[in-house]
């Protein structure tokens, strides 16, 4: 039977950005055997265009070429045209953006990439102007080149696509090493800091990236060594952000990265990803020291998490994934003001806000005002400081009548484990149990929405939209998951959370582990439209699956004391620990994450039948910032399992009774709150110093 090609196939997809594409004169489809197929009937090479709906650039290219009769007569003509939603296929987006570096070509979205009818990449690129600009070739002309390549230099299309798999295939066969030691988070650390920015905080010149992993790998490392350079690099940094204009100071939350080196101009989308590393970052600085600034800044970008950023389904509510940088088509016009504007809508106190937040008569941005407090960083009296939250509300207020940026409210369960994670610890912290009941709901709606039982496997689905769940998990979909599971054990002590993180790494170990190789693949060994499987721990905007893992299996281990959990911890550790010294960089998670196995701090609460004292134990141990903290809270010191350094331990005099114990260490039994606080405040994180006090 022939197959019927359609006209533009996305219209039934549930991803917005595809949508945003389903009236293009394109015969678009959406990544599949279909698509693949067709393909290789008619012996056409694919044109693969990955974006994103939040992305500025993806707009800019759908609008001058795919909305163009005439540009989409010639993909129409010599190629199959394929779209993909990097969020909702990240899989897909993985591969072919790795294609892209490896062919020498800086990345980015819209990623435009050739490949053969078998989905092989034989060249690409990222944006392309309508014609040429920017040292780049005008899209059309580079589509003719293009398909005349393919038909007349076919053997160079076959080297090109079969080198590139090769290359795939063997970057997933990493360099093992020995194991890392605990001294190599100072030492990683301390190399990573030589690129900090000492002026304006953060790393390299411009585009700027929170860099928000390789700021908490920092930060653990200061905390292990108390050096005042890994502190400062830390904290300049989230200063300079909350203050600069990436932060929206009007409605909480950070944009993706900055443009300039200052932080003054963002590219104005918001992702969850950032956000939710972010609100973790500023909750562990927020303990160490009190900082009202950082209050502010976790409470606002909370605060528009729960606002902006929430979907119901039943009865629970899952995290949306981006906020467009374009409304009316412009660029960051949701968010910029005029002199004139804030004149009006302030009056009398127009002046305090103008000084305070960098609004000029000729803007300071492209004719108009980014709020920033860039010259004004340092918080002012109270009074002041009240004044100008009045301003803000009042400006937030006048700015909810614009047109508001687009919402991409699918719900990815990586994104979700990120968020859940983070607010689940500044709940404990700032002590908001509204913010810990929607961590729960969050991840009740993973389970329920995009959970199934298949073959006694419990399979997650990474995208949720509209009622449908779509596409098989990738392994950072259970990796982030899985520790945000730990954490809300660990904050409400329901061990519903220690079984279903356990169901899930049986999945992992069953379709991902590499048998093999060890590590886990990215993606199921069932994933049958991809070319390639890979496997690493490289982080990027978001910590590698990888290296997230070796952080929940050690926490498991540390919680349930099944060696196996121990050992596949260090199996991947050591797996990937062979290119860490050339370049820790890349490699900030399972350097931390290799940290924590060796140098965990458990703290074990045998709690009574009067709360009061568990309650002040638990005061205690939340004002403090201990990265490498494992909670237990227990009723009977049965529940300790054998080998475990705290088993045999008992309560004494029927009080609540506190153990703390590092490696196969513990303190003696403490029964006051001001003994536990003096033992965490004295020795801490610093595990030289503990170990001389247990």
């Amino acid at each position: 039977m022939e197959f019927k090609k359609l006209v533009n196939s996305l219209a039934k997809e549930t991803s917005p950005y595809l949508l945003q594409h389903s009236e293009n004169p394109v015969e678009w489809y959406p990544w599949g055997k279909k698509a693949l197929k067709l393909a290789q009937e008619e012996d056409k090479p694919i044109l693969l265009s990955i974006g994103y709906a939040a992305c500025h650039w993806c707009h800019v290219m759908a609008h001058e070429s795919f909305e163009d009769v005439r540009t989409a007569e010639i993909m129409n003509k010599h190629f199959i045209n394929i779209k993909v939603d990097r969020e909702e296929r990240p899989d897909i987006d993985s591969i072919y953006m790795t294609s892209l570096a490896l062919f020498g070509e800086q990345g980015g979205w819209p990623l435009t990439m050739f490949c053969t009818p078998e989905g092989k990449p034989f060249w690409g690129g990222t944006y392309f102007p309508p014609t040429s600009k920017y040292g780049r070739p005008g899209f059309p002309e580079l589509l003719e080149h293009v398909s005349k390549i393919y038909s007349n230099e076919r053997e160079k299309v076959e080297t090109n696509s079969v080198a590139v798999v090769a290359a795939l295939d063997d970057m997933s066969k990493p360099k093992a090493s020995k194991f890392i030691k605990p001294s190599e988070l100072v030492s990683s650390a301390e190399l990573i800091i030589k690129e900090f920015d000492s002026l304006n905080g953060g790393f390299g010149t411009a585009p700027k990236f929170p860099q928000a992993p390789v700021l908490s790998m920092i930060w653990r490392a200061y905390k292990k060594s108390e050096a005042s350079e890994l502190l400062n690099s830390v904290v300049i940094t989230l200063d300079k952000m909350a203050q600069g204009g990436i932060y929206d100071h009007l409605g909480g939350g950070f944009a993706r990265y900055s443009t300039d080196p200052i932080w003054l101009v963002p590219h104005f989308e918001k992702m969850l990803y950032d956000n939710a590393q972010l609100i973790e970052l500023y909750t562990d600085a927020l303990q160490e020291k009190y900082n009202h600034l950082y209050f502010q800044i976790i409470n606002e970008t909370v605060n528009w998490v729960l606002r902006e950023m929430l979907v119901k389904h039943g009865s629970y509510s899952g995290f949306c994934s981006t906020i467009d940088a374009d409304s009316e088509g412009v660029e960051g016009k949701y968010y910029v003001w005029s002199i004139e504007e804030i004149r009006k809508i302030l009056g009398k106190d127009a002046n305090l806000f103008i000084e305070h937040y960098d609004i000029r008569e000729d803007g300071n941005w492209e004719g108009a005002n980014i709020l920033n407090r860039t010259h004004h960083p340092r918080l002012r009296d109270n009074k002041t400081e009240s004044k100008l939250k009045e301003n803000r509300e009042l400006l937030f207020a006048e700015r909810q009548k614009r047109v508001p940026p687009a919402l991409d409210d699918k719900v990815l369960a990586d994104w979700n484990g990120l968020m859940i994670s983070a607010l689940t610890k500044a709940a404990i912290v700032l002590d908001k149990p509204d913010w810990l009941i929607q961590s729960e709901s969050a991840f009740n709606f993973i389970t329920q929405n995009m959970s199934e039982n298949f073959e006694g496997f419990i399979r997650l689905r990474h995208s949720w939209r509209n009622g449908q769940s779509k596409h098989l998990s990738t392994l950072d979909d259970y990796a982030n998951m899985c520790r945000a599971g730990l954490l809300l054990f660990e904050a409400t002590q329901s061990q519903k959370y220690i079984d279903i993180v356990e169901s899930w790494i049986k999945t992992l170990n069953y379709y991902y582990w590499d048998k093999d190789g060890c590590g886990y693949y990215y993606t199921a060994s069932d994933a049958s439209d991809i070319i390639s499987r890979t496997k690493n721990s490289m982080d990027n905007a978001t910590p590698s699956g990888n290296s997230v893992m070796a952080e929940v299996l050690a926490r498991l281990y540390l919680h349930k004391g099944a060696e196996d959990y121990r050992s596949l911890s260090e199996n991947i550790i050591s797996t990937f620990s062979g290119d860490i010294n050339n370049n820790p960089f890349s490699y900030v998670t399972l350097i931390s994450g290799a940290q924590f196995l060796s140098e965990a701090i458990q703290i074990i609460i045998i709690r009574q039948k009067e709360k009061h004292d568990e309650i002040k134990f638990l005061e205690c141990i939340n004002k403090l910032n201990i990265p490498t903290k494992v909670l237990s809270i227990i009723d009977s010191i049965e529940q300790i399992k054998s080998g475990h350094p705290a088993s045999g331990k008992k309560s004494i005099d029927g009080k609540t009774t506190v153990y703390v114990c590092f490696g196969q260490s513990c303190s003696a039994p403490l029964t006051d709150p001001n003994d536990l606080g003096d033992l965490l405040s004295n020795s801490g994180y610093n595990t030289s110093n503990y170990e001389k006090k247990v």
